[in-house]
């Protein structure tokens, strides 16, 4: 029996050219305006950066926010430079090879899943926030999926999907990446972190340019 090998993806600044938590923030701020000024994720702790973001989203219904992301990926979409083109061709060439192709990100699934059904992509790797009995989100999560988390949720797929390792690949942007880069057997940078280049010339690493485009609305097959 043949295991299908795993292709790891970043989301942001990887597959799309902007962050797609801020992104969303602030189209979502737009239409639910709030009295103080949301913290910005720089100049702290990455993970309760993370978990403060989530926080946001205390008492909004989860069906409201899935919808909620769907209609931001739709704006999103339109933009002529919302993708990062050779990272997309990446992922199709997966897709075309049989390959599991999984999203990786710190970002929400409400944001990530029309992402995936409109690139094709398998599984999404990310956040789970949780829920109370009335179906409305408590601001929590279970843990932030960024750093070596990655990682390890990655580690855990391969083991489940029985594949081995050194069979699959893996494409980030950024030097929190470089754990799940060196978690397959084949990473790829997109663009030109210079972390992540350093490690890419000197281990031979395959490396992709950000170059940024429209994706046509017939994309995906």
């Amino acid at each position: 029996m043949t295991t299908r090998p795993v292709a790891f993806f970043d989301v942001d600044e990887t597959l799309i050219s902007g962050k797609s938590m801020l992104l969303f923030r602030d189209w979502w701020d737009a239409l639910h305006p709030r009295g103080e000024r949301p913290c910005a994720l720089e100049g702290k702790d990455r993970s309760e950066l993370n978990r403060a973001y989530y926080r946001r989203f205390a008492g909004v219904p989860a069906a409201e926010l899935q919808s909620a992301g769907r209609a931001w990926y739709g704006a999103y979409r339109s933009d002529p430079r919302a993708f990062v083109l050779p990272a997309v061709t990446a992922l199709r060439r997966h897709r075309a090879l049989g390959h599991l192709t999984v999203l990786v990100s710190g970002s929400l699934w409400a944001v990530l899943a029309p992402l995936a059904a409109d690139l094709g992509a398998d599984r999404i790797l990310c956040a789970s926030q949780r829920i109370d009995d009335d179906g409305r989100l408590t601001g929590e999560i279970v843990r932030p999926v960024i750093g070596p988390v990655k990682a390890e949720a990655a580690a855990v797929l391969m083991a489940a999907a029985g594949a081995a390792p050194e069979d699959c690949f893996a494409y980030g942007d950024h030097e929190s990446d470089l754990p799940l880069l060196r978690s397959v057997g084949t990473p790829a940078v997109v663009g030109g972190d210079p972390v992540l280049t350093q490690h890419a010339v000197r281990e031979g690493w395959l490396r992709l340019p950000a170059e940024t485009g429209a994706l046509p609305l017939a994309a995906v097959g």
